[in-house]
């Protein structure tokens, strides 16, 4: 067996099962050799990777929390404390600063120089705890992610070696001293003022962060332009969570949700909007910033104005978010004692009574504290499950990228969703991008089944969306008993006994028809039993009138972000460009028939353009392909790279079903594209106006050697095609179908028979 030209062999299996015979036998069972299956194709064959995946599915245990290694190394080196309870390490030495600053300047020598114009201001404010600042500098150097930034030093007049240690032109460090000791609010404000970059983060010098920390806390920022103020994950030094964003209850008092918890837990691993970030590690824009005016020093010396700081970006019309893939270790405590009585933090309690005086009429709708239902999610309208074949890879394939573009279009509308992949894997950096953006995903170990995620997460949605045919007949009974008041919507991606019925009579088999038969009636079925069913195409919506006239149908169609025609003109474009992840057996097909039927006559007229083909997944059938004037790039993570600078596509399909996203996204870059008629259905795209339609070879020749010759006609079929995706494909109108949707389907079922009888009557 092949994938990507590596090998499964004799060895790997004999491996496999010698090395843990128990689990081999229940993979025997052929539900749990599908989900092997997937799996495996997911991870390109690692089996390291395959045997801590199967063992996390067959050997149920409570996952263990682990920090970095790179982290406990920080942890060890600087003498910090393992736990909340260890005693703090006496002052460190002189001999001690000298090893860990000797260290530290080695470890700036081989990072790239220090940029001129920093995107991002770290302000670190210090008082003593030299040990902890110099902890930090470290993970900051080794753990940022990105090199755009600078360091400040606010040193609030300390009194142990940290002047010492920065006086003399640290490297990468600006060092401020305060003449007098200003407070923990006010020397905030006062670093403030120095910074250089586009957003300013604070970090408490108690903090070691993670791997990526920095990165993170800027792509939500240049990413989610809705977003003021962005929080990391707090984890205590021992390993579990110390705060997943605050929550405020209608007298002032906070709550650190997730506190004492497993940091893996899903419900702590998305995007979310809270009510407030704690200032032990916050972004915010340095314009926004200096709009408010910073810290109000009514709170001053400290405690709440990192609250207050919240409360007001949300009155100036920003979210202030929660981003769980920013983690930083914080040592609670070392920086102002523990004590509500003693010291600084004895201000904490004065402060909570300023700071309901302030907020009363805003926190009267937050509510009274109840752990049994914290207000996690406090602001959603409503709660989506999601479940499908696998984690959208919206790089790979057209229908990963609706799939990924309709959660992130619900998240905009206001909604909570939780994805659930059939095969209950973690996909890497995928399924980070979902969480990035604000979606809860569920998979093993704490969840072992899409049946399980069902009984879980469905009582309390209000919309369960299966989508695929497969997951759908698999699940729907499940839901329905399990959620007998949510609303479940089938997303067929497209009409999958259509498109094996269309490849049965390309092909001449009649093999195929009892399958297509068997297909065809579990589709119909589920359409029967949910409340409503997606289609992609206007065509399909017409057929499945007549199939199934009781149905509640919906067209959603493909969606894409419009990218629009780049900078290089028509006359230094060259190239044909095909693309389609080659999973979907069409596109294998289409490529085949275009090189053996189209390209000779193209070849025979002296065409001098290649014929570029792109996609994941390429089969050897297609590799086998490549030659001088056939270029098999595979895949490519930005198509903009493409279709930048080619001259046009084609997607020159033989069977399948469902709007085709080659050819809309073609479009939506500005390049146009000949199709076939199957390739062109039920997008409403005219042949002439804003696209080019044959089915026959020498047809399709002639009209891509126009478009390569013909700049006026290449000119209007790139316009129209482009306005054409922006009002019917775009993010935009797309969002405006789905809104429409949702809330016709979320009208309660008794007003909708009050309506009904109400229309009969008349």
């Amino acid at each position: 067996m092949k994938k990507t030209g590596k090998l499964m062999t004799a060895k790997h299996f004999v491996r496999l099962i010698f090395w843990n015979p128990g689990m081999t036998l229940r993979l025997m069972r052929p539900h749990l050799l599908k989900k092997a299956w997937i799996f495996l194709v997911n991870n390109s064959w690692n089996f390291r990777k395959f045997i801590k995946r199967a063992e996390e599915l067959y050997f149920r245990q409570e996952p263990k929390i682990i920090l970095p290694d790179s982290i406990h190394s920080l942890i060890s080196c600087y003498g910090l404390p393992r736990s909340s309870q260890d005693e703090i390490s006496a002052l460190p030495n002189n001999d001690e600063i000298d090893i860990w600053t000797g260290d530290l300047r080695r470890l700036v020598s081989s990072l790239p120089k220090e940029s001129a114009k920093p995107k991002a201001s770290i302000v670190i404010p210090v008082y003593n705890q030299i040990r902890f600042t110099l902890a930090c500098l470290h993970s900051i150097f080794a753990n940022a992610g990105r090199d755009d930034y600078e360091i400040i030093i606010s040193d609030d007049n300390s009194t142990d070696q940290t002047f010492d240690v920065f006086k003399n032109n640290f490297p990468r460090v600006r060092y401020f001293r305060n003449e007098k000791n200003l407070g923990f609010l006010r020397n905030c404000n006062n670093a403030a003022q120095k910074t250089l970059g586009q957003y300013i983060i604070f970090l408490n010098n108690d903090t070691v962060v993670c791997p990526g920390w920095l990165d993170e806390l800027m792509k939500t920022l240049d990413k989610e332009p809705s977003v003021g103020v962005v929080g990391s994950k707090l984890i205590f030094p021992q390993g579990i969570l110390q705060e997943a964003g605050g929550i405020i209850f209608d007298d002032g008092s906070g709550w650190n949700y997730g506190r004492f918890e497993n940091p893996g837990l899903p419900r702590f691993n998305y995007m979310r909007d809270v009510d407030y970030c704690s200032g032990a590690s916050l972004a915010i824009s340095a314009k926004l910033w200096r709009q408010l005016g910073g810290f109000d020093t009514r709170f001053s010396p400290a405690y709440y104005e990192d609250t207050d700081l919240a409360f007001r970006v949300r009155e100036a019309g920003y979210r202030v978010v929660y981003q769980p893939l920013s983690e930083g270790v914080h040592f609670e405590g070392i920086s102002n004692g523990k004590s509500d009585h003693s010291g600084i933090k004895k201000y904490q309690v004065a402060n909570k009574q300023k700071f309901h005086s302030k907020w009363k009429r805003v926190l009267a709708a937050h509510g009274a504290c109840n752990p049994e239902s914290l207000p996690a999610d406090r602001s959603v309208k409503g709660r989506v499950l999601v479940i499908d074949v696998t984690t959208p890879t919206p790089d790979k394939d057209s229908g990963s990228m609706d799939a990924y573009n309709y959660m992130m279009i619900m998240k905009e509308l206001g909604f909570h969703v939780t994805f659930v992949p059939e095969s209950v894997v973690f996909f890497d950096e995928y399924t980070r991008d979902l969480q990035r953006r604000g979606v809860e995903c569920s998979y093993l170990p704490w969840i072992h089944s899409p049946k399980e995620a069902v009984e879980r997460y469905a009582p309390e949605a209000d919309i369960v969306m299966l989508c695929r045919v497969n997951v759908a007949a698999y699940l729907v009974d499940v839901v329905r008993h399990h959620a007998p008041r949510a609303q479940i919507i089938f997303d067929t991606v497209d009409l999958h006994f259509l498109r094996e019925s269309r490849k049965a009579e390309l092909l001449g088999s009649s093999i195929l028809v009892d399958k297509i038969a068997n297909t065809r009636d579990i589709e119909l079925n589920v359409i029967r039993k949910v409340d409503a069913t997606i289609l992609r195409s206007p065509y399909e919506m017409e057929l499945l009138k007549e199939m199934v006239p009781e149905a509640r149908l919906f067209n959603f169609p493909i969606v894409r972000g419009i990218p629009g025609l780049s900078e290089i003109p028509w006359k230094e474009r060259r190239d044909i460009v095909f693309i389609g992840g080659f999973a979907h057996p069409p596109n294998a097909d289409a490529v085949k028939y275009f090189v053996s039927e189209v390209w000779p006559i193209l070849r025979a007229s002296d065409f001098l353009e290649r014929f570029i083909i792109v996609g994941s997944n390429v089969p050897d059938e297609i590799t086998s392909l490549a030659s001088d004037d056939i270029i098999v790039c595979g895949f490519v993570k930005d198509l903009s790279d493409i279709f930048g600078k080619c001259r046009l596509s084609v997607a020159p399909l033989r069977y399948g079903a469902g709007i085709k996203g080659k050819v809309v996204t073609s479009l939506s870059y500005g390049v146009p594209c000949v199709a076939t008629k199957i390739a062109a259905e039920g997008s409403g795209l005219v042949h002439n106006e804003n696209i080019l339609v044959s089915d026959d070879a020498d047809e399709m020749a002639k009209m891509i050697q126009t478009l390569c010759v013909n700049q006026q006609l290449w000119e209007k079929l790139s316009q129209s095609g482009l306005l054409y995706c922006e009002e019917k494909f775009s993010i935009r109108a797309v969002k405006e179908i789905i809104n429409k949707a949702f809330s016709e389907l979320l009208v309660p079922k008794e007003l909708i028979a009050d309506n009904v009888g109400n229309k009969r009557s008349q």
